[in-house]
Protein backbone atom coordinates (compact mmCIF):
# COMPACT_ATOMS: atom_id res chain seq x y z
CA UNK A 1 0.00 0.00 0.00
CA UNK A 2 1.24 3.55 -0.81
CA UNK A 3 2.47 5.85 1.65
CA UNK A 4 -0.18 8.13 3.01
CA UNK A 5 0.13 11.83 2.79
CA UNK A 6 -3.17 12.79 4.46
CA UNK A 7 -5.00 11.73 7.51
CA UNK A 8 -8.21 12.25 7.27
CA UNK A 9 -10.15 13.73 4.33
CA UNK A 10 -13.82 14.60 4.73
CA UNK A 11 -17.13 14.89 2.40
CA UNK A 12 -20.10 16.49 3.65
CA UNK A 13 -22.27 19.33 3.17
CA UNK A 14 -20.25 22.36 2.83
CA UNK A 15 -22.83 24.91 4.79
CA UNK A 16 -22.31 28.74 6.42
CA UNK A 17 -23.02 28.99 9.93
CA UNK A 18 -25.80 31.60 10.74
CA UNK A 19 -25.57 31.55 14.69
CA UNK A 20 -27.88 33.84 17.22
CA UNK A 21 -29.52 33.63 20.34
CA UNK A 22 -33.38 32.77 21.08
CA UNK A 23 -35.61 31.72 23.71
CA UNK A 24 -38.23 28.61 23.44
CA UNK A 25 -40.80 30.67 22.92
CA UNK A 26 -39.13 31.72 19.15
CA UNK A 27 -38.47 28.07 18.42
CA UNK A 28 -42.27 26.95 19.29
CA UNK A 29 -43.52 29.74 16.92
CA UNK A 30 -41.53 28.46 13.94
CA UNK A 31 -42.70 24.96 14.83
CA UNK A 32 -39.05 24.06 15.62
CA UNK A 33 -37.61 20.57 17.80
CA UNK A 34 -35.24 21.92 20.15
CA UNK A 35 -31.85 20.24 19.74
CA UNK A 36 -32.56 18.43 16.09
CA UNK A 37 -31.89 19.63 12.60
CA UNK A 38 -34.70 20.42 9.93
CA UNK A 39 -34.78 20.73 6.46
CA UNK A 40 -36.13 24.17 5.01
CA UNK A 41 -36.16 25.25 1.72
CA UNK A 42 -35.10 28.63 0.79
CA UNK A 43 -38.52 30.89 0.76
CA UNK A 44 -38.65 29.48 4.93
CA UNK A 45 -34.75 29.82 5.39
CA UNK A 46 -34.81 33.91 4.55
CA UNK A 47 -38.05 34.23 6.67
CA UNK A 48 -36.56 32.74 9.62
CA UNK A 49 -33.06 34.33 8.90
CA UNK A 50 -35.32 38.32 9.23
CA UNK A 51 -36.66 37.28 12.50
CA UNK A 52 -33.26 36.16 14.36
CA UNK A 53 -31.59 38.10 16.36
CA UNK A 54 -27.61 39.53 16.12
CA UNK A 55 -25.68 36.74 14.14
CA UNK A 56 -22.19 35.41 14.16
CA UNK A 57 -21.93 34.08 10.98
CA UNK A 58 -18.68 31.61 10.17
CA UNK A 59 -17.96 28.48 7.56
CA UNK A 60 -19.57 25.27 9.21
CA UNK A 61 -21.06 21.73 7.89
CA UNK A 62 -20.61 18.38 9.92
CA UNK A 63 -17.94 17.11 8.32
CA UNK A 64 -15.96 20.69 7.66
CA UNK A 65 -15.93 21.33 11.54
CA UNK A 66 -14.17 18.04 12.07
CA UNK A 67 -11.49 18.68 9.28
CA UNK A 68 -11.30 22.11 10.48
CA UNK A 69 -10.44 20.53 14.28
CA UNK A 70 -8.24 17.76 12.96
CA UNK A 71 -6.68 20.59 11.34
CA UNK A 72 -6.24 22.96 14.57
CA UNK A 73 -5.17 19.56 16.13
CA UNK A 74 -1.75 19.72 13.70
CA UNK A 75 -3.09 17.12 11.33
CA UNK A 76 -3.05 17.03 7.21
CA UNK A 77 -6.46 17.64 6.00
CA UNK A 78 -8.60 17.64 2.78
CA UNK A 79 -12.45 18.27 2.47
CA UNK A 80 -14.59 17.68 -0.58
CA UNK A 81 -17.80 19.78 -1.06
CA UNK A 82 -20.09 21.78 -3.03
CA UNK A 83 -20.13 25.50 -2.78
CA UNK A 84 -21.89 27.85 -5.59
CA UNK A 85 -19.30 31.06 -6.79
CA UNK A 86 -21.00 33.54 -4.02
CA UNK A 87 -20.35 35.93 -1.25
CA UNK A 88 -21.05 32.43 1.21
CA UNK A 89 -18.66 30.23 -0.94
CA UNK A 90 -15.92 32.10 -1.38
CA UNK A 91 -16.39 32.82 2.66
CA UNK A 92 -16.63 29.11 2.81
CA UNK A 93 -13.50 28.00 0.46
CA UNK A 94 -11.33 31.21 2.40
CA UNK A 95 -11.79 29.66 5.79
CA UNK A 96 -11.08 25.90 5.21
CA UNK A 97 -8.18 26.53 3.34
CA UNK A 98 -6.83 29.21 5.80
CA UNK A 99 -7.29 26.66 8.46
CA UNK A 100 -4.57 24.47 6.31
CA UNK A 101 -7.01 22.24 4.55
CA UNK A 102 -7.14 21.04 0.69
CA UNK A 103 -9.95 22.32 -0.79
CA UNK A 104 -10.68 22.13 -4.64
CA UNK A 105 -13.91 21.21 -5.18
CA UNK A 106 -14.99 23.53 -8.04
CA UNK A 107 -17.50 25.76 -7.27
CA UNK A 108 -20.81 25.38 -9.42
CA UNK A 109 -21.64 28.85 -11.51
CA UNK A 110 -25.34 27.90 -11.88
CA UNK A 111 -28.04 26.91 -9.00
CA UNK A 112 -29.11 27.22 -5.58
CA UNK A 113 -26.69 29.69 -3.43
CA UNK A 114 -23.90 27.82 -1.48
CA UNK A 115 -26.03 26.50 1.43
CA UNK A 116 -26.37 27.95 5.34
CA UNK A 117 -27.67 26.93 8.30
CA UNK A 118 -29.78 28.51 10.83
CA UNK A 119 -28.62 27.73 14.49
CA UNK A 120 -31.10 28.97 17.12
CA UNK A 121 -28.95 28.37 20.94
CA UNK A 122 -31.09 28.57 23.89
CA UNK A 123 -30.27 29.57 27.40
CA UNK A 124 -29.45 25.77 27.92
CA UNK A 125 -26.82 25.80 25.40
CA UNK A 126 -28.98 23.37 23.25
CA UNK A 127 -28.74 24.26 19.66
CA UNK A 128 -31.41 23.71 16.63
CA UNK A 129 -30.51 23.96 13.27
CA UNK A 130 -32.88 24.65 9.94
CA UNK A 131 -30.72 24.06 7.22
CA UNK A 132 -30.97 25.24 3.40
CA UNK A 133 -29.11 22.76 1.76
CA UNK A 134 -28.66 24.77 -1.59
CA UNK A 135 -25.51 24.39 -3.94
CA UNK A 136 -24.87 21.18 -1.17
CA UNK A 137 -27.14 19.10 -3.23
CA UNK A 138 -25.28 19.07 -6.71
CA UNK A 139 -22.60 17.14 -5.44
CA UNK A 140 -21.93 14.47 -7.09
CA UNK A 141 -19.30 11.39 -8.06
CA UNK A 142 -17.44 13.41 -10.57
CA UNK A 143 -16.88 15.93 -7.53
CA UNK A 144 -15.24 13.00 -5.94
CA UNK A 145 -10.98 13.78 -6.12
CA UNK A 146 -9.96 10.28 -6.74
CA UNK A 147 -6.20 11.23 -5.81
CA UNK A 148 -7.72 13.23 -2.45
CA UNK A 149 -9.42 10.22 -1.28
CA UNK A 150 -6.91 7.09 -1.97
CA UNK A 151 -4.07 10.24 -0.24
CA UNK A 152 -5.53 9.79 3.29
CA UNK A 153 -5.28 7.17 5.62
CA UNK A 154 -9.29 7.73 6.61
CA UNK A 155 -11.81 9.01 4.34
CA UNK A 156 -14.42 10.80 6.52
CA UNK A 157 -18.45 10.62 5.50
CA UNK A 158 -21.12 12.84 6.59
CA UNK A 159 -24.45 11.21 7.63
CA UNK A 160 -26.31 14.12 6.03
CA UNK A 161 -25.15 13.37 2.85
CA UNK A 162 -27.84 10.75 1.91
CA UNK A 163 -30.57 12.94 2.33
CA UNK A 164 -29.95 13.42 -1.64
CA UNK A 165 -29.57 10.92 -4.39
CA UNK A 166 -26.53 12.40 -6.18
CA UNK A 167 -24.60 13.21 -3.09
CA UNK A 168 -25.46 9.40 -1.95
CA UNK A 169 -23.87 8.07 -4.56
CA UNK A 170 -20.92 9.89 -4.27
CA UNK A 171 -20.70 8.68 -1.19
CA UNK A 172 -20.43 5.23 -1.80
CA UNK A 173 -18.12 5.95 -4.75
CA UNK A 174 -15.65 7.38 -2.73
CA UNK A 175 -15.97 4.73 0.36
CA UNK A 176 -15.23 2.28 -2.66
CA UNK A 177 -12.36 4.05 -3.81
CA UNK A 178 -11.00 4.34 -0.22
CA UNK A 179 -10.95 0.78 0.68
CA UNK A 180 -9.44 0.19 -2.94
CA UNK A 181 -6.94 1.72 -1.76
CA UNK A 182 -5.96 0.06 1.65
CA UNK A 183 -7.45 3.35 3.64
CA UNK A 184 -10.34 3.27 6.28
CA UNK A 185 -13.65 4.67 6.12
CA UNK A 186 -15.43 6.31 8.65
CA UNK A 187 -18.67 7.46 8.92
CA UNK A 188 -20.77 9.83 11.24
CA UNK A 189 -24.83 9.66 11.91
CA UNK A 190 -25.10 13.20 12.06
CA UNK A 191 -28.18 13.24 13.23
CA UNK A 192 -31.18 11.42 15.21
CA UNK A 193 -34.08 12.45 12.61
CA UNK A 194 -31.17 11.70 9.60
CA UNK A 195 -30.71 8.17 11.16
CA UNK A 196 -34.53 7.73 11.08
CA UNK A 197 -34.69 8.77 7.67
CA UNK A 198 -32.12 6.73 6.10
CA UNK A 199 -32.15 3.23 9.10
CA UNK A 200 -31.71 0.61 6.72
CA UNK A 201 -28.97 2.16 4.43
CA UNK A 202 -27.14 3.24 7.48
CA UNK A 203 -27.67 -0.40 8.88
CA UNK A 204 -25.96 -1.92 6.03
CA UNK A 205 -23.29 0.65 5.63
CA UNK A 206 -22.26 -0.06 9.31
CA UNK A 207 -22.21 -3.97 8.69
CA UNK A 208 -20.41 -3.74 5.43
CA UNK A 209 -18.22 -0.69 4.83
CA UNK A 210 -17.54 1.54 7.67
CA UNK A 211 -14.52 1.17 9.87
CA UNK A 212 -15.47 3.75 12.32
CA UNK A 213 -18.41 4.75 13.34
CA UNK A 214 -19.08 8.16 15.54
CA UNK A 215 -23.24 9.66 16.50
CA UNK A 216 -24.29 10.11 20.08
CA UNK A 217 -26.52 8.25 22.35
CA UNK A 218 -29.73 9.51 20.77
CA UNK A 219 -28.60 9.04 17.18
CA UNK A 220 -27.46 4.77 18.50
CA UNK A 221 -31.13 4.19 19.73
CA UNK A 222 -32.17 5.93 16.79
CA UNK A 223 -30.32 3.19 14.51
CA UNK A 224 -31.65 0.44 16.53
CA UNK A 225 -35.06 1.23 17.54
CA UNK A 226 -34.02 0.64 21.37
CA UNK A 227 -32.83 1.45 24.63
CA UNK A 228 -29.45 1.74 25.08
CA UNK A 229 -28.53 -0.91 26.73
CA UNK A 230 -29.92 -3.28 23.76
CA UNK A 231 -28.55 -0.71 20.90
CA UNK A 232 -24.76 -1.20 22.33
CA UNK A 233 -25.28 -5.04 22.02
CA UNK A 234 -26.74 -5.27 19.16
CA UNK A 235 -23.98 -2.41 17.74
CA UNK A 236 -20.96 -4.32 19.20
CA UNK A 237 -20.77 -7.35 16.70
CA UNK A 238 -21.62 -5.48 13.53
CA UNK A 239 -18.27 -2.51 13.82
CA UNK A 240 -14.42 -2.76 14.27
CA UNK A 241 -14.86 0.43 16.20
CA UNK A 242 -17.47 3.00 17.56
CA UNK A 243 -16.82 6.04 19.26
CA UNK A 244 -20.27 7.18 20.64
CA UNK A 245 -20.81 10.70 23.41
CA UNK A 246 -22.93 10.92 25.54
CA UNK A 247 -23.35 14.53 26.67
CA UNK A 248 -21.97 15.35 30.24
CA UNK A 249 -21.80 11.38 31.05
CA UNK A 250 -18.66 11.42 28.26
CA UNK A 251 -18.03 8.98 26.11
CA UNK A 252 -18.46 5.28 25.36
CA UNK A 253 -15.74 3.54 23.39
CA UNK A 254 -16.85 0.05 21.75
CA UNK A 255 -14.81 -2.95 20.33
CA UNK A 256 -16.40 -6.74 19.63
CA UNK A 257 -14.54 -7.07 22.35
CA UNK A 258 -14.60 -4.00 24.72
CA UNK A 259 -16.52 -1.36 26.25
CA UNK A 260 -14.40 1.57 27.44
CA UNK A 261 -15.86 4.56 29.29
CA UNK A 262 -14.73 7.75 28.83
CA UNK A 263 -15.50 10.62 31.77
CA UNK A 264 -16.42 13.97 30.00
CA UNK A 265 -13.46 16.90 30.02
CA UNK A 266 -14.67 19.36 32.48
CA UNK A 267 -15.99 22.70 31.26
CA UNK A 268 -16.38 26.01 33.06
CA UNK A 269 -19.21 26.84 31.27
CA UNK A 270 -21.57 25.57 28.57
CA UNK A 271 -22.12 28.19 25.60
CA UNK A 272 -23.23 26.87 22.85
CA UNK A 273 -23.03 22.59 21.96
CA UNK A 274 -23.12 23.08 18.24
CA UNK A 275 -20.02 21.33 16.96
CA UNK A 276 -19.42 19.02 19.90
CA UNK A 277 -20.01 15.60 18.66
CA UNK A 278 -17.80 17.13 15.30
CA UNK A 279 -14.92 18.05 17.18
CA UNK A 280 -15.15 14.93 19.37
CA UNK A 281 -14.80 13.36 16.18
CA UNK A 282 -11.96 15.07 15.34
CA UNK A 283 -10.19 14.49 18.49
CA UNK A 284 -10.72 11.13 18.11
CA UNK A 285 -9.84 10.30 14.60
CA UNK A 286 -6.57 12.66 15.07
CA UNK A 287 -5.79 9.84 17.76
CA UNK A 288 -6.24 7.12 15.76
CA UNK A 289 -3.77 8.47 12.73
CA UNK A 290 -1.33 8.95 15.59
CA UNK A 291 -1.31 5.70 16.71
CA UNK A 292 -2.86 6.45 19.95
CA UNK A 293 -4.40 3.90 22.19
CA UNK A 294 -8.05 4.12 22.14
CA UNK A 295 -8.95 5.45 25.47
CA UNK A 296 -6.46 8.44 24.59
CA UNK A 297 -8.43 8.74 21.14
CA UNK A 298 -11.28 9.31 23.52
CA UNK A 299 -9.82 11.76 25.87
CA UNK A 300 -8.62 13.61 22.70
CA UNK A 301 -12.18 13.98 21.55
CA UNK A 302 -13.53 14.78 24.83
CA UNK A 303 -10.83 18.02 25.06
CA UNK A 304 -11.62 18.72 21.45
CA UNK A 305 -15.45 18.95 22.05
CA UNK A 306 -14.67 20.90 25.61
CA UNK A 307 -12.93 23.51 23.66
CA UNK A 308 -15.85 23.98 21.20
CA UNK A 309 -18.96 23.60 23.78
CA UNK A 310 -17.25 26.70 25.80
CA UNK A 311 -18.13 29.78 23.27
CA UNK A 312 -20.24 30.04 20.45
CA UNK A 313 -19.74 28.81 16.99
CA UNK A 314 -18.75 25.01 15.48
CA UNK A 315 -14.97 25.59 15.19
CA UNK A 316 -11.89 25.99 17.78
CA UNK A 317 -10.65 29.25 19.07
CA UNK A 318 -7.81 27.92 20.48
CA UNK A 319 -5.17 25.77 18.55
CA UNK A 320 -6.03 22.81 19.67
CA UNK A 321 -2.72 21.66 19.23
CA UNK A 322 -2.04 23.26 22.38
CA UNK A 323 -4.31 21.49 24.79
CA UNK A 324 -2.67 18.26 23.60
CA UNK A 325 0.58 18.41 24.11
CA UNK A 326 0.95 15.59 27.01
CA UNK A 327 -1.53 13.09 25.16
CA UNK A 328 0.14 13.25 21.46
Amino acid sequence: MPSHTLDVVGIGNAIVDIIASADDGFLDRHGMTKGGMMLVDERRAEAIYAQMGPAMISSGGSAGNTIAGIASLGGRTGYIGKVRDDELGRAFTHDITAAGTIFRTPPASTGPATAHCLILVTPDSQRTMNTYLGACVSIGSADIDDELVRSAQYTYLEGYLYDDPAAKHAFHVAAEIAHAAGRRVALSLSDAFCVERHRGDFLELVERHVDVLFGNQGEIEALFECGWDDAIARLRPSIALAAITRGPAGSVILTKDSVTEIAAEPVERVVDTTGAGDLYAAGFLFGLTRDVALPECGRLGGIAAAEVIGHFGARPQTPLRTLITSLV
